[in-house]
């Protein structure tokens, strides 16, 4: 199964659990579940969104860009993951492994920056709503939700095609569940610098100045709503914007959870840090995309409605 120091890799193996088989079934239905709850909760979303007229708006157009992002981001690995639970011999091809992982990064980098689009029109209806409707014209979300695209898919591509480029003639397993870029890249037998610093240059572009885009924006926010006089007008305010910001946060606080959290210096737990440290990344590809569609019907008075009334046109059609 793996290739020889002579030869060039055609394919990796994917460890995942099989230190672990017990739990393999267990964990199974668990991914399962959630990949379903992401399917259906982001493709209502999805749904309203195109087919209620009210929601016709930036906010709710780069909201559906959001659930198909996240759908479009589960599924370029969960159904690798759920088929390595299922099938003993697991093994990705070389080919397939560049196409997952340039999905997964673009998925990834497009998410930071429309998380930042989608800050930009808050503040626009917040701080500026006399202008709101001039700025934020058709055309110019549209185009907004169209550069996330593109920048993702652009980053993205850049870093695949560093890593492909690679030679890979030793060892062949990824402790991974799917072909995290990362893991991948500990597997080349040549220099690496090149990619390192390729991606340490990406992600301060792409997690670091929406972050601190996000940041100034909701400060300029809070600031519009406190001074709102009444305390009706500050909680209508700042429900139009609490949806969005509670994703930022659970976005952006995973990853800082995932990668600021202190590695155990105790040899003998390597293999539990080894096992927690894939498990939280993989949970963590899960949790936002399951979450942001309840927290933006729980949180949003549109949606709910929308919903509603797309259940009782379904009953009425019956």
């Amino acid at each position: 199964m793996e290739a020889s120091n002579q030869s060039s890799v055609t394919e990796f193996v994917l460890l995942g659990l099989s230190a672990h088989p017990k739990l393999e079934k267990t964990f199974f239905v668990l991914i399962l579940s959630m990949y379903l709850v992401i399917l259906l909760g982001n493709g209502v979303l999805i749904l309203v969104t195109v087919s209620d007229s009210h929601l016709h708006t930036p906010m709710y157009f780069f909201l559906g860009n959001l659930s198909f992002l996240d759908i479009c981001y589960t599924t370029s690995s969960v159904p690798l993951v759920l088929d390595g639970f299922l099938n003993p011999r697991k093994t990705i091809r070389f080919s397939a492994c560049a196409v997952q992982m340039f999905l997964s990064f673009a998925m990834g980098a497009t998410e930071c920056v429309l998380l930042g689009m989608m800050a930009f029109d808050r503040y626009m209806a917040i701080c500026n709503p006399l202008r709101y409707s001039m700025v934020m014209r058709k055309t110019v979300y549209v185009s907004m939700a169209a550069s996330s695209w593109l920048a993702g898919g652009a980053n993205s591509l850049v870093q695949i095609s560093l890593a492909v480029q690679l030679p890979f003639c030793g060892d062949n397993v990824i402790n991974h569940f799917t072909c995290e870029i990362l893991a991948v890249l500990k597997l080349a037998c040549a220099d690496i610098s090149i990619s390192v610093v390729s991606m340490g240059v990406a992600n301060v572009i792409f997690l670091g100045v929406p972050v601190l885009f996000i940041f100034v924006s909701y400060i300029f926010i809070l600031t519009t709503i406190l001074r709102i006089p009444s305390v009706e007008g500050r909680k209508k305010a700042f429900s139009t914007c609490s949806a969005h910001l509670t994703v930022v946060v659970i976005f952006y606080g995973t990853i800082l959870f995932m990668y600021g959290k202190p590695k155990s210096k105790d040899p003998l737990g390597a293999d539990k840090q080894e096992l927690a440290d894939k498990l939280i990344s993989l949970f963590y590809g899960l949790l936002t995309p399951m979450l942001n569609p309840i927290i933006y019907s729980l949180r949003n008075k549109d949606v709910k409605a929308a919903v509603k009334n797309l259940v009782v046109q379904k009953h009425s059609t019956q």
